[in-house]
């Protein structure tokens, strides 16, 4: 007679997403299109040296230009907060980042001054007519060599090492030599950018008493409510975060930026409206950046290829200031495990500051590099035996009696069936069927063929999260969510878990996020954890409200709640039967609050990826790549396709076209827009075949996992794999990719110029 669902009614279903009829109608709201009257725009005075002592900022001209308000730099604002870490920790300490560089820059694109005028023509002309001038010092870009004892000091006085941390126990080195096969390997992880289709952008209105109120492209609107608050003073209860549409973030919209800083303080200084909108030559130079890490990687295995022993040596690269950049180094200690049963590993991990821009979690945040580092050598180890890789991988997958399993490093899976997802990827790929294709092309001629494989298990979902469901008596049903999309499709898929436990129709529960006016806490989204946690949560609150309407159903009819069942949306006492609306117009509104915070969760999943090179050109052409993913239970098909779909592209943009570079000065070669930054599109979209799996989540009566990231994670190393296969595995390969690293390692190069 109880309310416990089996996950039925909508859960499950490929439900069209109802956010995407405004969206693609070009009538959603985002905050470029607000603009509140007496609004006055921002452009930023930027540094164009990586590395210097800032001399003076004289910006006299740029207050003298038509129609600029005033102009700003860090000597005119002397009570201007720095910025928020993401992570507070000692050893940021004397690494502070000011909202307006001070004394020194660090790194090209960083804010020295603010120009306000009542439009952003007038705003940048008014940046066009500063005058900075800097000291130029020597820099450093890798974190390598940022880390040497010789390099350049970025802060006096402190290392450029800002912590170092290790996961596992020390491999002692008679293993290394007395192991029958020791493979080792150095990889680099380039920075990216996030290049969401949306830049940052913020608008700050102060209000009577004190109170602010600000519209921003965000993934955490409390935690910015909270910095804040607490940076400027301000009564939380005072401070309200709307976040409106959002076109994506992948870990980029996060953070409490400089940037957020400098539009508030002159908010709350002038009284009036201030309004930032990031261009895409800022967002691609000055903007946080993804990844940017170097990787030392040897593995030893027995004669048979059973692994023996692991050990990774990492230096991330956290830009110019180590905010946000440190949070990617723990996942990738926890997960250097993968799918495998590796006796003993052991990983070292350096955060180095250099004078690039600061970098933090991307799509994936450390879990891409920690697949990376490991399958890219097992599939060195297959080579150095002359095996399968696919034998390789199965000779060591962890089996699903071996779960829950405690790696060396740390962490602890629940449950999946490693060995599964192998094998539906390798059929789903036909990959006898491409092997046999390979040794006819090797006997025959034809393009090199390669096929390449990763199996990668990852942690998704961290903290808890609020969820409310409420029934009103006037007949609506509200969902509240602390999570906070920007664009995964909350609207449909929240919906969809709260109306299969209520039993009513898709589409009658109002989903309510991203205001903390609205939602009294919450989180937010990142770490793929909307679905596992916020979702969780709202199953949970809608439960325990059919908990609740039964017991008041049987107060009303004089019976036991065990008497009173809920079926459909419908309460049944006897002979009497009332909706929840019903209920709730006689009994006042329903209304459950509830936060949960369960464990991390540990997706897994395979990919196969079949690519052939062009040797004249170096061109690579990705004939197939298939994903096998166990999300847990999917509660919306569609839309997981989509986020597999979409996190993948941005694997396969890392493998082959994507990288942040550097000149010798510090300068990033991407400062012309996209004309330079090389994004994969629909057209460099290969045959994809998706293969569904699922292991409930033990941790959830919802069952969900993450799947938000499973691409960025999968693609990489499978691609890459691929066209090392098809070469012959040559030293030196490294993403990305492009024509040109394919074809210096194709042999063609050597008749050129005879």
């Amino acid at each position: 007679m109880g309310p416990e669902r089996d996950g039925g009614g909508y859960v499950g279903r490929r439900v069209v997403r109802v956010e995407d009829g405004r969206l693609v109608r070009g009538e959603g709201t985002y905050v470029a299109d607000m603009r509140p009257e007496g609004c006055l725009e921002a452009a930023l005075v930027r540094s164009h040296v990586a590395h210097g002592r800032l001399e003076g900022v004289d910006l006299d001209a740029a207050r003298a230009v038509p129609g600029v308000v005033g102009a700003y730099s860090a000597e005119d604002l002397p009570d201007l907060p720095a910025a928020r870490p993401l992570f507070q920790s000692d050893v940021l300490e004397g690494r502070e980042w000011p909202a307006l560089a001070r004394e020194r820059v660090r790194f090209f694109g960083q804010t020295i001054a603010v120009v306000l005028a009542g439009d952003r023509y007038a705003a940048e002309d008014g940046v066009e007519a500063a005058g900075v001038a800097i000291e130029e010092l020597p820099c450093v870009i890798d974190p390598t060599e940022a880390a040497s004892t010789s390099a350049p000091e970025l802060f006096e006085g402190l290392s450029n090492v800002v912590g170092e941390w290790e996961a596992g126990e020390p491999v002692g080195e008679d293993l290394w030599r007395e192991a029958p096969v020791v493979v080792e390997a150095s990889y680099r992880v380039p920075p990216l950018s996030h290049a969401s289709i949306e830049a940052r952008a913020i608008l700050a209105e102060p209000g009577e008493g004190g109170a602010l109120t600000v519209w921003v492209s965000h993934q955490a609107p409390h935690r910015l409510r909270r910095d804040l608050s607490e940076l400027f003073g301000i009564p939380q209860e005072k401070v309200r975060v709307v976040v409106p549409d959002v076109g994506g973030a992948f870990g980029g919209k996060s953070e409490t930026f400089p940037e957020y800083l400098a539009v508030v303080h002159l908010a709350l200084r002038l009284g009036r409206p201030v309004r930032w909108i990031e261009d895409r030559t800022e967002a691609l130079t000055a903007a946080v950046h993804g990844r940017g890490q170097n990787q030392r990687v040897r593995l030893a295995a027995d004669r048979d290829g059973r692994m023996l022993a692991l050990e990774v040596e990492a230096d991330a690269s956290t830009g110019a200031y180590p905010h946000y950049g440190v949070a990617p180094i723990f996942n990738m200690l926890r997960l250097l495990s993968g799918v495998y049963r590796i006796p003993r590993i052991h990983a070292r991990a350096r955060a180095v500051v250099t004078n690039t821009t600061p970098t933090a979690p991307y799509r994936g945040a450390g879990r891409p590099e920690a697949a990376y580092a490991v399958e890219r050598t097992v599939d060195l180890l297959a080579a150095r035996l002359g095996e399968d890789p696919a034998e390789v991988r199965r000779l060591n997958m962890i089996h699903p009696g071996e779960l829950p399993h405690e790696t060396p490093v740390g962490a602890r899976y629940d449950s999946g069936d490693y060995p599964a997802a192998l094998e539906k990827a390798l059929e789903a790929a036909d990959y006898g069927g491409w092997r046999a294709e390979q040794e006819r092309r090797r006997r025959e001629g034809g393009p090199p063929l390669g096929i390449g494989i990763c199996c990668y298990v990852e942690s998704a979902g961290v903290m808890g999260e609020y969820g409310a469901v409420e029934v009103r008596p006037d007949g609506e049903i509200l969902a509240l969510s602390g999570a906070s999309s920007t664009g995964q499709g909350h609207e449909t898929t929240f919906d969809q878990v709260v109306a299969s436990v209520l039993g009513v129709e898709v589409g009658r529960i109002r989903v309510v996020e991203a205001d903390t006016a609205a939602v009294p806490r919450g989180v937010g989204s990142y770490a793929s954890r909307s679905m596992q946690v916020g979702g969780a949560a709202l199953h949970r609150a809608s439960l325990r409200l059919i908990e609740e309407a039964r017991r008041r159903m049987a107060g009303l009819c004089g019976v036991s709640v065990e008497e009173v069942s809920c079926r459909e949306g419908a309460l049944r006492a006897g002979e009497e039967e009332m909706d929840l609306v019903r209920l709730a117009s006689r009994t006042g509104a329903l209304r459950v609050e509830e936060d949960f915070e369960p464990p991390q969760s540990f997706p897994y999943g395979c990919y196969v990826a079949v690519v052939e090179v062009d040797p004249e050109l170096g061109v690579v052409r990705v004939l197939r790549l298939v994903a096998a993913d166990d999300c847990g239970v999917a509660v919306n098909p569609l839309v997981v396709d989509g986020q597999i779909y979409g996190s993948l592209m941005q694997g396969l943009g890392q493998a082959l076209y994507e990288e942040v570079p550097y000149d010798a000065r510090g300068r990033p070669l991407v400062d012309h827009g996209l004309l330079d930054y090389l994004l994969p599109t629909f057209s460099e979209l290969p045959s994809v075949r998706t293969v569904e799996m699922e292991t409930p989540n033990p941790n959830t009566p919802l069952g969900a996992k993450g799947v938000g990231e499973s691409g960025s994670i999968g693609a990489p190393p499978a691609v890459v794999n691929a066209v090392a296969d098809a070469l012959g595995h040559p030293d030196g390969l490294q993403m990305p990719l492009t024509p040109q690293a394919c074809w210096m390692k194709t042999g063609v190069r050597e008749g050129v110029g005879k």
